[in-house]
């Protein structure tokens, strides 16, 4: 990379918490430009949960330490029909967060419909679909395990939303699907649907 595109080059790391499963993706952003850095699966331990919080706590920690992150991207919580499972996620994601704070790393939150509309233009897209186009988004060889992709979106999310990743507005536009500045996806069309599935599946 030329040594100008070096200096502005910014590093984004994307979280996807859970108890079981945290998902980390992290990515850099230059010259307009998204590029893949490190992704995976941290897997939690059964056991009790201050023991399953320090995993998260600490793998992430290692995570940070070794890709050097400049900001880290989360989902927001939100309440689903089950209240404790949303408790549990809350304080997976804080666990998370403390990660990512302790090492001076900033964190942005998004909804999962932001989510959804920077990756893909479409606010209900689905796992697979998230996992198809991260990978077409990001040049991927194999398509990322699902929370990876889910990490890797949050961090997609940043780039698009902070105004660093105007190829990843082209790249959307080329394909049909309405990002900032045209109508976003919400419940989206079906031909907006059709336009990024074609884009996803490199048609």
């Amino acid at each position: 990379m030329p040594a100008d595109l070096r200096s502005t080059a910014r590093r984004i790391l994307g979280i996807d918490p859970g108890l079981n499963r945290t998902g980390y993706g992290i990515i850099e952003v230059a010259g307009g430009r998204l590029g893949w850095i490190d992704s995976g699966v941290i897997r939690v331990p059964a056991g009790e949960l201050p023991e399953r919080l320090e995993t998260i706590l600490r793998e992430l920690a290692v995570v940070i330490a070794r890709t050097g992150p400049h900001e880290a991207s989360v989902e927001k919580v939100f309440v689903n029909v089950n209240p404790k499972s949303t408790l549990l996620l809350g304080q997976a994601r804080g666990a998370a967060i403390c990660a990512a704070v302790a090492a001076g790393v900033v964190v942005h939150e998004y909804s999962a419909l932001e989510v959804k509309q920077a990756t893909t233009g479409y606010g209900r897209a689905d796992k697979l679909q998230m996992q198809k186009m991260v990978q077409r988004l990001l040049g991927l060889d194999h398509v990322p395990p699902s929370d990876a992709a889910d990490a890797l979106a949050c961090a997609i999310c940043h780039a698009h939303a902070s105004g660093r990743s105007l190829g990843v507005a082209g790249q959307l536009a080329a394909a049909g699907v309405k990002t900032a500045g045209g109508r976003r996806g919400g419940r989206g069309s079906g031909k907006s649907r059709g336009a990024w599935r074609s884009f996803a599946e490199g048609k």
